[in-house]
């Protein structure tokens, strides 16, 4: 005769404990996130905004036959993709961002050679577009934030290593050599140097050794310079851009920089008012791609790009801040290189438009009219808020609020007994 062990009898406060589990998981899953999370997600969705306005403006003389509407709302798509994609990426784990590095690298590399098959298309001189059932695209621009998920994987498995010069160079040097080569094949000096720029970031936040750090710097401006002498065509940007008698050159490679900062200068303090551009009329090439800079200054005047740069720099104090208080390398080395690539492209772009550098084809993230562009930084976006949900939170780190402390200093004074 078998006998069964008595069925324990549920504790009462077995389904109170079940309860407070899902209410502890609910309230982990919507717990306030940090400040740079906030600050990050205004910027990037103030700038998207004020990017869609500027584009229906900069586009609003281009194509008579069309509706004013046409550019504006390819755009919108993809700000109604890019930006439901950032928070859900926000949301992402960092052992998914891990997991990606590899495939995401492989996977935009494939798809930036597509340049140089029957979908790609010549335009400037370069190579770098591709078109798909009537749909253009840059597949370069996926390379960037591929490039930052990448080295931050690479530099954080090697960070007891990296003292070592060997342990730097390899695979960084032959991958990034590689990745660089795609874009270059087709011309495109700017997406190299802002690849660079992610490369230099990423080796600077990883902290290898200063000595280690200049060696790849040097060797990087020396291709850069290769680069542009070895091309008659950006030796001729160049020269133009050094050339102090721009205007004899008014109608060859001075054209562009000169009617950009025409439109800068006319706007003034206050701007001519919005969509009342004059150089949109077919004067300003690229008004709503590289140079739409200059259609700010121009319509919305001084104030309009103090405000564009005023949501720049408050974009990049809340992505430093996520370097500055992370203490995980990976968190830190990702977030530095696309906050490198973001915000360096952006300097770089209105440095061309004030002609402090010479055009370089590179577009103003968030603003410029351009669906891959637009999708891809909202996509870094959605990395650099997924690294702020990691931040060790204030009050648990030991930094106590001022009122708190000036409590608890009372507190202490008190006579007690």
């Amino acid at each position: 005769m078998t006998t069964t062990a008595p069925r324990p009898r549920q504790s009462p406060d077995e389904p109170a404990r079940s309860g407070l589990a899902a209410r502890v998981s609910l309230g982990r899953a919507f717990r306030p996130v940090p400040s740079e999370f906030l600050l990050i997600t205004s910027a990037a969705l103030l700038l998207t905004g004020f990017g869609l306005v500027m584009v229906l403006s900069a586009t609003s003389a281009l194509d008579g036959a069309q509706s004013p509407f046409d550019h504006v709302l390819k755009q919108a798509v993809f700000a109604v993709i890019g930006v439901p994609l950032m928070f859900v990426l926000s949301r992402a784990p960092l052992r998914f961002w891990k997991r990606m590095a590899w495939p995401a690298l492989i996977g935009a590399t494939l798809f930036q050679l597509l340049v140089f098959t029957p979908l790609g298309i010549s335009a400037n001189g370069n190579r770098n577009w591709i078109n798909i059932a009537g749909i253009q695209a840059q597949p370069a621009e996926f390379l960037k934030l591929a490039l930052a998920l990448w080295l931050g994987y690479v530099l954080y498995r090697k960070q007891t290593l990296l003292g070592d010069w060997r342990h730097v160079f390899i695979p960084i040097v032959p991958v990034f050599a590689l990745v660089v080569a795609t874009v270059m094949g087709g011309k495109d000096l700017g997406t190299t140097m802002i690849l660079v720029l992610v490369l230099l970031g990423a080796l600077f936040f990883s902290g290898v050794k200063l000595r280690i750090f200049v060696l790849p710097a040097l060797a990087a401006l020396g291709a850069i310079a290769l680069f542009a002498i070895t091309s008659a065509d950006r030796m001729r940007r160049i020269m133009s851009f050094l050339d102090q008698d721009c205007i004899a050159n008014y109608l060859g490679d001075c054209y562009q920089p000169l009617h950009g900062i025409w439109g800068l200068a006319a706007g003034g303090i206050f701007g001519v008012g919005l969509g009342n551009s004059a150089e949109k009329y077919d004067w300003l090439p690229a008004a709503a791609n590289d140079y739409i800079f200059a259609i700010v200054g121009e319509e919305m005047g001084l104030i309009g790009c103090i405000v564009v740069l005023l949501l720049f720099g408050l974009f990049a104090v809340g992505a430093f801040h996520i370097i500055r208080r992370t203490d995980d390398p990976f968190v830190r080395i990702v977030a530095g290189g696309v906050t490198i690539w973001i915000v360096g492209q952006a300097m770089i772009n209105v440095a061309v438009v004030l002609r402090v550098f010479p055009v370089l084809g590179v577009p103003l993230p968030f603003m410029s009219q351009g669906g891959t562009s637009l999708l891809s930084v909202l996509i870094g976006c959605g990395v650099l808020l997924s690294c702020a949900r990691t931040l060790p939170d204030r009050r648990a780190a030991g930094e106590t609020p001022p009122r708190a402390a000036r409590r608890a200093a009372a507190s202490a004074r008190r006579p007690r007994g």
